[in-house]
């Protein structure tokens, strides 16, 4: 199957693949671009940096690529509207927003008509974000990595929203391969977003040591711990998340970066952590089937392999 272009508002991607904005600084301004290149869209992951920091990698990203970029931001930051509104005023493509919905987010991008795609789990949420002002939903099954909203397997969530809404819809959660994308295609998908398969890559932002954990992860590794954002979250078994799961706070001066906060850990800090290496004190968030990655390859070739298996799948 010939893959079809993804359109979000005036944005046009060749390939219709969303590249997750993984944070806290997986998803930085060379793997976005990496993205865009390949004919996607990349999204800089915003949630943990400051305003400065997202406008240097904003206009790193737009030095390395003409294609499409974007910003994925938690809601349930207390910057978020901060973050959204720097990106906006630094000409972003797009804006992501998961973690939370908030009715006020879609006025952000009304001014200058910067389309704002919240994710969503459910034919409910998708219908009032196309009302509320939204160019695109994406459809967050249980299957994706980080916060989850459902319980429900993305491929059960698409045909419903498809038909709920008029907007493109675009399905994320359990794509690894090509063969996923066309079968997400076949139930109504617009496009998929992928996560984990970049957060793997040869530009993400993680650190040597973290992409080697991916690579060593089996499917009991798998997890689901409570995050202090107030939902659940999938993510690879560590000692870390042995301790979430046992009750055990692990201390970390609170910086009181989220609206609200359940205060079990400190998430930023904990992303961090892992980000920068740390396996065994970080939160690793991750796709349901990490397991299936059995190798570090840079965007191109990621691409590469996807359209091959795309082309072949009927």
């Amino acid at each position: 199957m010939k893959l079809p272009e993804l359109k979000i508002g005036e944005k046009i991607a060749k390939v219709p693949i969303i590249q997750g904005g993984m944070a806290i600084r997986l998803s930085t301004a060379r793997l976005a671009a990496a993205v865009a290149n390949a004919g996607g869209i990349g999204l800089i992951a915003a949630s943990g940096m400051s305003m400065d920091e997202l406008r240097h990698e904003i206009r790193l990203a737009r030095k390395l690529t003409s294609g499409v970029i974007g910003i994925n931001a938690m809601v349930a930051a207390r910057k978020f509207s901060d973050l959204v509104k720097t990106a906006i005023s630094e000409g972003i493509d797009l804006v992501v927003a998961g973690a939370g919905f908030s009715r006020d987010m879609f006025g952000l991008g009304k001014e200058s008509n910067t389309p704002i795609v919240p994710i969503v789990s459910s034919v409910k949420l998708a219908k009032i974000s196309e009302n509320l002002g939204a160019t695109a939903v994406i459809v967050e099954g249980k299957e994706a990595g980080g916060h989850l909203g459902t319980d429900q397997s993305v491929k059960s969530l698409i045909p419903g929203i498809r038909q709920a809404v008029n907007i493109p819809v675009i399905a994320a959660g359990g794509a690894m391969s090509g063969y996923d994308i066309v079968d997400l295609i076949k139930l109504g998908a617009d496009g998929v977003q992928m996560g984990t398969r970049f957060a793997a890559s040869e530009e993400s932002n993680a650190a040597p040591a973290l992409k080697e954990f991916y690579l060593k992860a089996r499917p009991e590794d798998v997890v689901v711990i409570q995050s202090p954002v107030g939902l659940p979250g999938r993510a690879v078994r560590n000692p870390f998340a042995e301790k979430i799961m046992n009750g055990i706070s692990p201390i970390d001066k609170c910086d009181a970066c989220l609206k609200k906060c359940k205060q079990n850990f400190c998430i930023i800090k904990a992303l961090i952590r892992a980000q920068q290496g740390d396996v065994e004190n970080g939160l690793v968030f991750t796709g349901e089937y990490i397991h299936k990655i059995e190798e570090i390859l840079s965007v191109k070739e990621i691409f590469a392999q996807l359209l091959k298996e795309a082309e072949v799948t009927n």
